[in-house]
């Protein structure tokens, strides 16, 4: 059942599953998705924990709100979701821009955080020219100008041969978002520099990433295991940028693993 809740003027979009007064873990989505990326995720999280994904402002059934958007002003939609919830702390995990929310949650509001699962992230997008380009491709075709070009970052080659039911669902959950809630919040990303806030996150950190992401590489998540203390990092083989969709139960071992061992 999914729930709206008004969160610095936007209403923000949620669901929970799993035992209400089990230990908290939220999941923090991608750009161009909803929460609904999460589906082959939650059933190994929700025996124990109490598992609230929500859809980022500008996405999915989460009010688009007028531009700029920064990371910082969608971390702290974040915190506000979880000061709502009365939710004191939680386990984090977050995927691209989901990984990148997480980061300035982990760096700023450190108290909040039980641990952080960093999923095919980065802590720096450059060059801005990528996302000119990708910018002038939406105000000309809209999303739908998008898609192609993200499913083949997303995953790879033999995962959209052999997955269509899943490519379909995922080209339908990208062909849902507001051109609006997507630029906004692509400036977001694009805009981003937090290498040297990094250095500020001290709860246990996983880094997880699939070894052919193009768009953040295995390079920029070593970039984070470095700046981060005591970070450990794997690496899912076979798997491009949406690694939880592409491998999920190499992804849910290694998030349930590293969660039950934060004491």
């Amino acid at each position: 059942m999914v729930h709206k809740i008004s969160i610095k003027n936007c209403q923000i979009a949620y669901r929970e599953d799993g035992p209400a007064n089990g230990p908290v873990i939220i999941l923090s989505n991608s750009l161009m998705s909803n929460f609904s990326m999460w589906d082959s995720n939650i059933d190994s999280l929700t025996d124990q924990y109490r598992v609230i994904r929500y859809d980022t402002r500008g996405h999915g059934q989460s009010e688009v709100t007028p531009g700029p958007y920064s990371i910082g002003m969608l971390a702290e939609d974040l915190v506000g979701l979880m000061d709502a919830l009365s939710i004191q702390q939680a386990h984090l995990v977050g995927l691209s821009m989901g990984g990148m929310i997480c980061q300035y949650v982990g760096a700023n509001f450190p108290d909040r955080v039980l641990s952080l699962s960093l999923c095919d992230t980065a802590s720096e997008m450059p060059p801005r020219s990528l996302w000119a380009e990708r910018f002038a491709q939406c105000e000309k075709d809209g999303i739908a100008g998008l898609v192609e070009g993200t499913i083949n970052r997303w995953f790879v080659a033999d995962f959209v041969k052999k997955s269509q039911h899943e490519i379909t669902k995922v080209k339908e959950m990208i062909l849902s978002t507001s051109p609006a809630g997507y630029m906004n919040c692509a400036s977001a990303v694009r805009d981003m520099a937090q290498t040297t806030m990094l250095l500020k996150i001290t709860a246990p950190t996983l880094i997880l990433v699939g070894r052919d992401d193009p768009a953040c590489t295995v390079n920029q998540s070593t970039v984070l295991q470095r700046m981060i203390t005591h970070a450990q990092m794997k690496i899912i083989d076979h798997a491009a940028h949406l690694s939880n969709i592409e491998k999920p139960e190499e992804f849910n071992q290694a998030i349930r693993q590293f969660i039950d061992s934060v004491k």
